[in-house]
């Protein structure tokens, strides 16, 4: 551990965009310790970015994002290693239920608790062991935006409250809006932080949200069914240079997002740009409603105070300076 001057770390890191993204950081930083964290890594992705690359820099840990109390005690893993400190973080992992609404362990709505409320605590509480200059990416999806016509159901901003536990109003929504409303819940939370990371005294942190585009292939449509799994991972793989022309020039291979990921995360001349929404490596804007300051505080504030086990923790997870 000695040998390495920083860390990365990546959830989602063992497959698909994620598997890619930490292929090419590892390639980049040599001399990195690179952290590839999921709930678990069936295909021994860790050793096989190694025996690729010739190196020894990259590391599996087990990580559920879906169990609060496992990202806790991942994050006290960590601190006991006494790795570098973290100079680069991707917010990556994320999963659809195109179904009826699940729940994690916690009985949050695993859509929106795995793709923003775990993130959010695992910022919160890596914060200690991030360097004095570290850059956060989070992985975000256009379909969060209703103007890119991604095919998605709108993405409709309630409250954080709302989201976590569907009432009536909403428990019938289908989980493809609850992706796209979780995608928007990611750069809302993005541009939120990024405010009171320009207000931290001492520290150069920076936070980007990135839209990696359509990737077939990926384990996106894990949870589908079959007829539909089988088209997305063995049909339209092969498909994406005719995809691009009938649908939009943001289909990508998996490996070219993440290509694209890595470039966002250690390009030299983007390390300054922070509260950023970029479309591979491109920035854009996002949608209108991911603007709305009134609904970015909401879901931070409800976010805050619901991860925060006391009061110490509500003020330090306001990244306070």
């Amino acid at each position: 551990m000695a040998n390495f001057t920083g860390t990365v770390l990546i959830t989602g890191g063992t497959s698909g965009l994620g598997y890619y993204a930490a292929t090419e950081i590892a390639r980049q930083r040599p001399q990195y310790r690179i952290i590839v964290a999921s709930r678990k890594d069936p295909d021994n992705s860790a050793a096989k970015i190694n025996q690729k690359l010739k190196q020894d820099n990259v590391v599996f840990m087990p990580l559920d994002l879906g169990h609060l109390d496992n990202v806790r005690s991942f994050v006290q893993s960590l601190g006991e290693q006494n790795i570098p400190p973290i100079s680069g973080l991707v917010l990556n992992a994320g999963l659809q239920y195109p179904d009826a609404v699940k729940y994690t362990t916690d009985g949050i709505e695993a859509t929106f608790g795995i793709n923003h409320l775990g993130h959010a605590l695992l910022f919160y509480l890596l914060q200690p062991y991030l360097a004095h200059e570290a850059r956060t990416v989070v992985t975000a999806s256009g379909t969060h935006d209703p103007a890119q016509k991604s095919g998605l159901p709108d993405a409709k901003y309630t409250s954080g409250e709302e989201l976590a536990h569907p009432t009536a109003a909403t428990i019938d929504n289908s989980g493809r809006q609850r992706y796209s409303t979780s995608k928007l819940c990611n750069i809302m939370w993005t541009y939120a932080l990024h405010r009171r990371l320009t207000r931290l005294a001492g520290k150069k942190w920076t936070v980007v949200a990135f839209d990696p585009g359509l990737m077939p292939g990926t384990g996106l449509a894990r949870d589908a069914g079959p007829l539909l799994r089988f088209v997305w991972n063995n049909v339209l793989p092969s498909l994406v240079p005719l995809l691009r022309l009938l649908i939009s020039a943001n289909v990508h291979r998996p490996e070219e997002s993440g290509a694209s990921l890595a470039w966002v995360l250690l390009d030299e001349a983007e390390q300054s740009n922070s509260g950023v929404y970029y479309e591979g490596r491109q920035q854009i804007k996002s949608s209108v409603d991911s603007y709305d300051e009134s609904k970015q505080e909401e879901l931070w504030s409800w976010t805050v105070n619901f991860l925060a086990a006391d009061d110490k923790e509500k003020r330090d997870f306001q990244v306070a300076s």
